[in-house]
């Protein structure tokens, strides 16, 4: 499943055309799922978006929730494939 799936699925992240011109953003909020990503990708990373955005503190800790697990599933299924 991907990561996108896993994070509507659960309720943390929604797509709608008429929010943000239907760009992910996290429920209840216009902040976009990438500007969670530009900040992780920085120099201060999660502590400078929680700071920013404290509101957003469980939805961003359940996104790198379930991309955890997603790695984690991704790289089960490719050790169970070649052995």
């Amino acid at each position: 499943m991907k990561i996108q799936q896993i994070l509507d699925r659960q309720g943390i992240v929604h797509t709608d055309p008429e929010i943000m011109s239907g760009v992910p953003v996290f429920v209840g909020t216009r902040v976009p799922l990438q500007t969670f990503f530009d900040y992780l990708e920085g120099e201060s990373g999660l502590a400078e978006f929680l700071q920013d955005f404290p509101h957003l503190k469980t939805p961003a800790l359940q996104v790198l929730e379930a991309i955890a697990k997603a790695m984690l599933d991704q790289e089960r299924e490719a050790s169970a494939n070649s052995a």
